[in-house]
């Protein structure tokens, strides 16, 4: 589980919308992210540069074989899905995933198949079901958890998450999409490592082998 947060424990602002995804000012968040070399490439973008982030984002995206997020994070309208006019989420026609994505929902939907090895699978019955098939399909790569926030708060209550990357920017929302809400504790993570870089400071929690 990776996931970017402002300094008062937001990840999105307020007013999330089609338009406006990660809220009002949700975005700045996110602007360490933006030069980078390797994220360029994974974007399909030339240039960039590299900085102590660098390691750290290719730690984070290395070997991942499948990915789930919640229906907030693959976005779109709330309710149904239109039949007429379907979301088919925010990244065109060619998702950076390149791998299976599971999406909590509670609205049945056939998958989803895009260029690049992209494939949505819309999973209805729990965050255990989306788990169980992520990791058949992932054939023994690790599996990430991008998010959204309620997503991540389940799947945290529940002891699921090995391990945590907080990416830490030094900025306050005031209001949003708390990453913690109802997470009394992290269920046996603990902080393994720092990383202080431009714009931001990234916490790795894990859990300790002794």
């Amino acid at each position: 589980m990776r996931m970017a947060v402002s300094l008062d424990g937001f990840t999105a602002g307020p007013e999330q919308s089609v338009k406006n995804p990660l809220g009002v000012r949700g975005m700045d968040l996110m602007q360490w992210v933006f030069p980078l070399k390797v994220w360029r490439e994974q974007m399909g973008m030339k240039g960039g540069e590299t900085n102590e982030s660098s390691q750290v984002l290719e730690d984070a995206t290395t070997g991942i074989g499948a990915t789930i997020m919640g229906r907030n994070m693959f976005g779109g309208h709330p309710g149904p899905w239109d039949a007429g006019k379907p979301w088919n989420g925010w990244w065109g026609e060619n998702p950076p995933y390149h791998h299976p994505v599971f999406v909590l929902t509670h609205h049945r939907r056939e998958p989803l198949k895009m260029q690049g090895g992209t494939t949505f699978f819309f999973v209805t019955d729990g965050i255990e079901s989306a788990l169980d098939q992520a990791r058949k399909a992932a054939g023994g790569k690790d599996i990430t958890l991008a998010g959204g926030a309620k997503a991540c708060q389940q799947y945290l209550k529940a002891g699921l998450v090995d391990e945590l990357w907080l990416h830490i920017s030094p900025v306050l929302l005031g209001r949003g999409e708390r990453l913690f809400d109802g997470v009394e504790d992290l269920k046996g993570l603990r902080l393994e490592r720092t990383v202080a870089a431009p714009d931001v400071t990234h916490l790795k929690f894990a859990h300790r082998s002794n």
